[in-house]
């Protein structure tokens, strides 16, 4: 009766063992498996949105102001206009100037070649908006328009004729003033002079 009553009691422990080891196999394997499916869709929507997300930055970044603010705007005599959205400090030392430049006359017109600037290496590559200046008052200070490494000024380009009401996004990058500085003077010829906060 004993040894019958052992005989059972092990067979129901290996059985239940069996089972217990049976149920944590399947749940590794199914854990493993959904959780995987989870993660493998919570990373590939975190790498497709964080993508997209840096991706609108980096490529309409500066050339697509935030329309939505009007910080100044220049009427020039010439039928062109230049609304500011944007005087935006980079942290790595630069200024960024967005806004949009309209030709507000009636028939279409060639932008002024003034608009390219004085400088020989900036004329030579081509139409641009490095005419721009950025004129610090309180440090007394004037800064232009930057270059790159090939001497191509750091704003909008190709802009070299406009209808009559057509509209063009554009951006300038200068080197920022002083953090103390927080209001500049944007100049561009033939044009007013615009007093513009920096954010």
């Amino acid at each position: 009766m004993s040894v019958w009553h052992g005989a059972k009691a092990r067979r129901a422990a290996g059985a239940a063992l069996a089972v217990v080891a049976l149920s944590v196999s399947l749940t590794a394997c199914g854990g493993g498996d959904g959780g995987g499916d989870k993660e493998k869709s919570a990373g590939a929507s975190s790498s497709s949105s964080a993508p997209g997300d840096a991706k609108p930055k980096e490529s309409d970044g500066p050339t697509v102001p935030d329309t939505s603010k009007t910080l100044a705007t220049m009427n020039g005599s010439n039928g062109f206009q230049f609304v500011i959205h944007t005087a935006t400090r980079d942290e790595g030392g630069f200024l960024t100037v967005t806004g949009t430049v309209k030709n507000t006359g009636n028939k279409a017109d060639t932008v002024p070649l003034v608009w390219n600037g004085s400088e020989s290496q900036v004329r030579r590559t081509g139409r641009s908006l490095a005419g721009f200046t950025v004129v610090d008052k309180a440090e007394k200070k004037r800064y232009y328009v930057l270059r790159d490494t090939d001497g191509y000024p750091l704003t909008t380009t190709g802009i070299n004729r406009m209808d009559a009401g057509a509209s063009e996004s554009f951006f300038a990058q200068f080197p920022a003033p002083p953090a103390s500085t927080t209001q500049v003077d944007l100049q561009m010829p033939l044009m007013p002079t615009a007093t513009i906060e920096i954010s």
